[in-house]
């Protein structure tokens, strides 16, 4: 069979410069701008909780009153 030449610190040190470039060509938000997204999400959670337990009462009670469970 034939020799193989083994090339994988080769690849490993490509690999890596690569990566490197990748991550310097990233461009990170602000804290301003982590803060005001973080706040955004956080009441969307909120105001959809509380959409959803609305919803939830009103059809359960509605249910109960149908089925006469109450």
């Amino acid at each position: 069979m034939g020799d193989t030449v083994n090339n994988e610190g080769a690849r490993k040190k490509s690999f890596f410069r690569g990566l490197k470039a990748e991550f310097a060509k990233i461009i990170w938000p602000s804290k301003e701008t982590v803060m005001k997204q973080t706040v955004a999400v956080v009441s969307a959670a909120v105001a959809l909780g509380l959409i959803i337990a609305i919803l939830d009462l009103i059809i359960g009670f509605g249910l109960s009153s149908i089925l006469g469970l109450r």
